[in-house]
This record gives C-alpha cells, sequence and structure tokens, in this order.
C-alpha cells in the first residue's frame, strides 16, 4: 500500500502506470478542489501543465487530460484524496511524494509479532523523546 504526498505527482504516476490505482491507500494532497467542478479541473490542469502556482509536473501530458482527470475523478471518488486545506491546513511540498506501508494484520507469524513489538518499543521511545524535547 501507499500514501501519496503529492497530488501531481502521484496522479501521474498512476496515470502513467508506475502505481496501480489498487496500492492507493490515500493521497494528502496539498490542493483544495473537486474533480467533478470544470472551473477547478480546469485550474490544475493549467496549473500542473504550464506552471505558475504550482509546478508544471504534468507537462508533456497536453494530450492526455481525459484520462488524468478521470485517474483524479476515481481516487476522489473512492475516498483516497485527503485534502487539509479544505480545513485550513497547508502541508509543505516534500521532496519525496509516494510512501509505503504495511497494513498490519492480526494473524501475523511470532517472528512478525516480535518484529512489531520491537518497533512499538521503539517508537514509543522515540515519541517520548520527542515530547521532553518540546516542553523544554
Amino acid at each position: 500500500m501507499k500514501v501519496g504526498l503529492s497530488l501531481s505527482r502521484c496522479v501521474r504516476d498512476v496515470y502513467e502506470g508506475r502505481v496501480e490505482e489498487n496500492d492507493v491507500l490515500v493521497i494528502i494532497a496539498r490542493t483544495d478542489v473537486d474533480p467533478h467542478n470544470d472551473e477547478q479541473w480546469n485550474g490544475i490542469w493549467v496549473g500542473y501543465l504550464h506552471g505558475g502556482y504550482s509546478n508544471a509536473e504534468w507537462e508533456g501530458l497536453e494530450e492526455h487530460e481525459i484520462g488524468m482527470r478521470r485517474v483524479l475523478i476515481n481516487l476522489h471518488d473512492d475516498g483516497k484524496i485527503h485534502q487539509p486545506r479544505k480545513f485550513g491546513v497547508r502541508p509543505p511540498r516534500m521532496k519525496y511524494h509516494w510512501l509505503d506501508c504495511s497494513v498490519i494484520k492480526e494473524d501475523r507469524s511470532p517472528a512478525a509479532q516480535r518484529a512489531w513489538e520491537q518497533y512499538q518499543i521503539i517508537e514509543g521511545l522515540s515519541t517520548k523523546q520527542f515530547i521532553l524535547k518540546d516542553q523544554f
């Protein structure tokens, strides 16, 4: 499973087949767009195609507007697009745009269970360290 951190780069990866649509858990986008709204779509399309307020991430895809929009609508309608700007949050642009994640199943092997428990201990220590550091 993948968590995306860029609407433009992730939609392009799905459209071009580098990432399967079914492998996308969620894309946390820096946008506030409804892909069903023609005016909003046009703004996104032109911006990602030619740049301006955003990077020209879709440069070279001039002939692929319908397919790109279809991918975005599918992801949106499947509930896989989270847009923090709709709630007043403006996340920063990241250098990377995909995170790989594992969905933990309850029927883990004993070795996987031990590894998971050790990871939780390390994560807990790290979290507590950050909490303490932030308090001083």
